[in-house]
């Protein structure tokens, strides 16, 4: 067993890889639908970190890796946060991330005096239990001491669980339906026209009259199949072939318009045809669709782009991305130029610029180290975990900067993601285990129970109150219950269990603004604490 550990100890990357290759096969352990995920990479780090303390890899491993981890969380969702941000919706649902980090606060106060813990393990109590890490390195950088780091290190492991564990009990409570719209793809339909309220009129005065979301792709006049023009008019019998993502704003289009026919503009491929290529050519990426315009004399129209497994509807502020897949009508002799326009080239589902991803990163940790003067507690810094989040939603929103393109391949920003968490949770983990036995020695029962308290505290709050008082949608409510507690571990469980796009867009629209409220309270607990 010695010789096991020294060989650890020498091999920290080794210790590390290790760590991450059986937290992963312990997290694919399903019982009853209930799996850890990736969240059991924590659980191994404790555990080798407990038996050889002195394996785990230095501390900016870690911060890489959240880092990593918050910058391509960031630069995927900054249109949604931003978006959100500006919507009632998203108003609604940081209301309930305020709502339910002011029960922690509370529980946090009242379990420290009870148990009679200093504020700064009172203020690791609060970040263990939020599982924030930018929130521990505030504790740690107002107090002075290592205390914050032990009761973040005894909180943290049931600030996942306790999460997964509340989401669980509470789906289990109201047996939510996932609608099959979460992730419907592009849907078409056939419609001839035969209503005298549309016949004679120009095509682009009908536009406006179809309901949001639909789109007329093709028009079939005499038998032949023709790009969409504004300015032609729409007689009885011609067909329309409608693109929409919604199968119900279809029909009321469809009944709008006149009577569903089949066959007519899809089987007929002599004037118009669909092409697939992937964006992989670097003038295209971060561009809107509406801005391309296609080579000199093709006459072409975007009909999709495929992103990941969802096939988008085209909107005027749709961009196109590295590793796009778009769906072109246009004619067959057009095909080749069109491909050589968008590259076409597989590969452009995995690279990115990393001079773009380099810079942002750059920006992240000058933003992190910024000071920001608040009263009571003097200043507080985000450090380079929030400072990446918050430089990756703004770059994700501009989408593109003269020659540099923010985003990144979805396939790529997963793989940076999920590489970048794994590292980090081993790292926490490792570094935790020595401590957090040691905390637990020497009276740990009390502060696990305080931590407890806190972390359900956190996500009951969120859970009870968005479901029976403000009625969220229940994949957004999961969004912002991780989003709000904090850790990516409970992002991927939630996703995993209730599979929406949801998910993933409120978690980025709430995490930003409850990660900086995290570190203004656990700073002001502190800070209160010594001026008292």
């Amino acid at each position: 067993m010695e010789a096991l550990a020294d060989f650890l100890v020498r091999q920290p990357l080794l210790s590390l890889f290790l760590v991450i290759a059986s937290g992963y096969a312990i997290g694919a352990i399903n019982l009853k639908g209930l799996s850890l995920g990736v969240g059991a990479v924590l659980f191994t780090g404790l555990f080798v970190g407990a038996l050889v303390p002195r394996a785990q890899p230095p501390a900016l491993v870690g911060t890489l890796g959240l880092a990593m981890f918050l910058y391509g969380l960031g630069v995927q969702y900054g249109r949604q946060f931003f978006a959100g941000l500006a919507g009632r919706a998203g108003r609604r649902y940081n209301l309930l991330a305020v709502i339910a980090l002011a029960s922690a606060t509370a529980t946090t106060i009242v379990a420290q005096r009870l148990i009679g813990a200093s504020a700064p393990m009172a203020a690791g109590l609060f970040a263990g239990s939020g599982t924030n890490s930018p929130t521990l390195q505030a504790a740690l950088e107002a107090a002075g001491n290592l205390e914050p780091a032990v009761g973040y290190s005894l909180t943290y492991p049931f600030g996942i669980v306790g999460v997964i564990l509340s989401m669980y009990a509470v789906q289990l409570l109201v047996r939510p339906k996932l609608e099959p719209s979460a992730r419907s793809g592009l849907q078409t339909i056939e419609v001839a026209v035969q209503s005298d309220e549309v016949i004679g009129r120009p095509l682009g005065e009908i536009l406006p009259a179809l309901p949001g979301g639909v789109r007329v792709l093709v028009v079939r006049v005499n038998q032949r199949n023709r790009q969409p023009d504004t300015e032609a008019l729409v007689s009885r019998g011609d067909v329309l072939l409608l693109g929409g993502s919604d199968a119900n704003t279809l029909e009321i289009a469809r009944a709008y318009l006149g009577e569903r026919v089949h066959d007519r503009v899809i089987a007929d491929r002599r004037q118009l045809d669909l092409i697939r290529a992937f964006v992989s050519a670097p003038g295209l990426a971060g561009r809107l669709v509406m801005d391309v315009r296609f080579p000199a004399g093709i006459d072409a129209s975007f009909a999709f782009v495929q992103r990941g497994d969802a096939e988008l509807l085209v909107t005027p502020d749709l961009t196109l991305e590295f590793g796009d897949r778009v769906g072109v009508l246009a004619p067959r002799e057009a095909f080749p130029e069109l491909r050589r326009f968008f590259g076409d080239s597989i590969r452009g589902t995995t690279e990115f610029s990393y001079v773009a991803l380099g810079t942002g990163m750059v920006l992240g940790a000058l933003l992190g180290s910024i000071a920001v003067p608040l009263p009571v507690i003097g200043s507080f810094k985000m450090g380079i975990s929030g400072g990446s989040l918050l430089a990756a939603l703004v770059l994700g929103k501009l989408g593109r900067t003269g020659p540099l393109t923010w985003t990144m391949p979805l396939s790529a920003n997963l793989t940076l993601r999920n590489f970048g968490l794994s590292v980090f949770l081993a790292q926490v983990g490792m570094a935790s285990g020595g401590p957090f036995i040691g905390g637990v020695a020497a009276g740990g029962p009390a502060y696990l129970l305080a931590g407890a308290a806190i972390v359900i505290a956190l996500s009951m709050t969120t859970l009870l109150v968005g479901h029976y008082a403000m009625r969220v949608p229940f994949d957004d409510l999961l969004g912002i219950t991780s989003g709000v507690t904090g850790t990516p571990a409970i992002l991927a469980y939630a996703s995993r269990t209730f599979p929406s796009d949801r998910v993933e867009i409120c978690y980025a629209m709430i995490f930003p603004a409850a990660t900086i409220l995290k570190i203004v309270i656990a700073q002001v607990m502190i800070a209160l604490a010594r001026g008292g």
